[in-house]
């Protein structure tokens, strides 16, 4: 059986740590830190030597979910995409944009998450944007 260690940096906070996902028959099974890398220097934190679980996690969620009902079931992305606009119109229309706030991801690139802040501000009217590297 073949390992291959790919290259790769740990979306976990804003750090960006080096490391390398083991690659086993097309399935990640575990991970390393990159030895020479300028940011880590061979290190990684409990989250990056985690970083790979989540992937094939069953509780990982595949598809869109909306609440119809009281209960959770899966959504077509225009659907679910259509009860959020309508949400954020009514909120906005009824408490204004400081009823709003937006959370983002260091999982996001800084283009991203640069583009979630001008929807925040220019869009919704809200300056409550924050990045989950504080939270």
């Amino acid at each position: 059986m073949q390992m291959e260690h790919v290259p790769s940096v740990c979306c976990f906070c804003g750090c960006g740590c080096g490391l390398y996902f083991h690659v086993s028959q097309g399935r990640i099974t575990g991970v390393s830190p990159s030895r020479n890398h300028p940011v880590s220097k061979g290190n990684l934190c409990v989250k990056g030597w985690h970083s790979y679980e989540s992937v094939y996690s069953p509780k990982r969620l595949t598809h869109p979910l909306v609440r119809k009902n009281g209960r959770l079931v899966q959504a077509s992305w225009d659907e679910a995409l259509s009860i959020t606009v309508d949400a954020f119109k009514g909120v906005l229309s009824q408490h204004g944009g400081s009823a709003i706030g937006l959370l983002s991801s260091a999982k996001c690139t800084n283009e991203e998450n640069y583009l979630l802040q001008k929807l925040a501000r220019a869009v919704l009217k809200t300056n409550n944007i924050d990045h989950c590297a504080r939270l």
